[in-house]
């Protein structure tokens, strides 16, 4: 657990130890809180875009990313089979204490031979594949545990805003040496620990559709938040 920062925090905060929120730092602005008590929400507490994926959900899903295990929570409650899946040890040991069946511990490229009817990728589920120049191999991975008929949920963000131009002939500034605006280095902290900084993807909506429709993927805009986000909805293309 001593570089599991955010499964600790996840475990504290089911064990009734909650003293503080971990603070997330994003390469391309300061330092932000993300609120334990959050990541444990209720229905009722879920943003549109998730309730909108959660009721799309169909046949067995696989929950990729799973955190504390809301979404799974909820899909298991109302009688869905659901496997909750993360990298966490923490993470994974909190979904068990709050009653998630199954939930195992893995890479999601570890996972092999099995099968589902829905992928659900939420809290910007698309930034697993870090980058631009890995779409091809992440879709290529979620096509394998995808049975015929199946389908990829996933939100993301247009971060093309935290570019804006302050100037008055507007405009964006994107920096020289980056290959896409969304590739991001991001880290956490909590309780004075920093986790290792990793690369995160956030992903326009046409450039999500693009890359789709290269793997063999239709794409469809299922939802549209209020601040640049949405939920997409992939299905392998019939010919």
């Amino acid at each position: 657990m001593d570089n599991d920062i955010y499964g600790q925090a996840l475990l504290e905060y089911q064990n009734g130890k909650y003293t503080e929120d971990i603070i997330t730092h994003l390469s391309l602005e300061e330092e932000d809180t993300l609120p334990l008590p959050y990541l444990f929400r209720d229905y009722k507490k879920m943003p549109p875009i998730e309730k909108h994926a959660l009721k799309l959900c169909k046949g067995n899903v696989l929950d990729i990313g799973c955190g504390a295990g809301s979404h799974s929570l909820i899909l298991q409650k109302k009688g869905i089979d659901v496997t909750a899946i993360d990298f966490s040890k923490g993470a994974i040991e909190t979904c068990k204490l709050r009653g998630i069946k199954n939930a195992i511990c893995t890479n999601l490229y570890d996972l092999k031979n099995q099968k589902f009817d829905t992928l659900l990728l939420l809290m910007n589920g698309i930034g697993i594949a870090e980058k631009v120049n890995q779409l091809d191999s992440f879709f290529s991975h979620l096509k394998s545990l995808l049975n015929p008929g199946g389908q990829i949920l996933l939100d993301s963000s247009d971060i093309i805003y935290m570019y804006e131009n302050d100037e008055e002939d507007g405009g964006y500034w994107i920096p020289d040496g980056i290959e896409y605006y969304g590739e991001v280095r991001f880290y956490m902290e909590y309780k004075g620990k920093k986790s290792e900084t990793f690369p995160w993807l956030y992903l326009d909506y046409n450039t999500l559709q693009r890359a789709a429709n290269y793997n063999n993927l239709n794409c469809e805009l299922v939802f549209e938040g209020e601040h640049y986000d949405f939920l997409a909805r992939l299905t392998l293309l019939e010919y």
